[in-house]
């Protein structure tokens, strides 16, 4: 049997889906606007740098943004184009290659971050207070957790 949502419950989703939505435009168009970067574009540099050695196999890139491995390479093709990211050879196994930063990918999100987090801060962190900050957390982790579980 269904358990459909009751009306709080279709409400509150409904509004978090509006809220998940509208925000994730609101970051893009203002990361465009300000860096000429795409969010996704900022998704990749930012999993790049995040990485010691800033490079990455595709399928661990894809993996680690929760992307498909088809939407990654098409997508790393035109920012290969644009001179933000670049290939290496593995020397590991000769089959595959590393994504790498490239200098003007590592510019790139040097200008684009500190507008990007002002941002973030100013449409999130700013709009709650502790209580709600803290209970966000929680929720998400709880969300998930259950995503997640196998």
């Amino acid at each position: 049997m269904t358990r459909w949502l009751d009306e709080r419950e279709q409400t509150t989703w409904r509004s978090y889906l509006r809220m998940q939505s509208r925000l994730h435009a609101e970051l893009h168009r203002r990361l465009q606007a300000e860096s000429g970067l795409s969010l996704a574009d900022f998704d990749v540099l930012v999993a790049l740098t995040d990485r010691p050695d800033e490079r990455a196999r595709v399928l661990e890139l894809a993996t680690s943004l929760d992307w498909e491995k088809s939407r990654l390479s098409h997508h790393l093709a035109r920012m290969q184009k644009r001179g933000l990211i670049g290939r290496e050879e593995c020397d590991d196994d000769g089959r595959g290659n590393y994504v790498v930063l490239t200098a003007d990918g590592r510019a790139a999100i040097d200008a684009a971050a500190p507008g990007h987090v002002e941002t973030v801060r100013e449409l999130v962190f700013d709009a709650l207070p502790a209580d709600d900050l803290a209970a966000l957390g929680r929720i998400a982790e709880a969300v998930l957790t259950r995503v997640d579980r196998p």
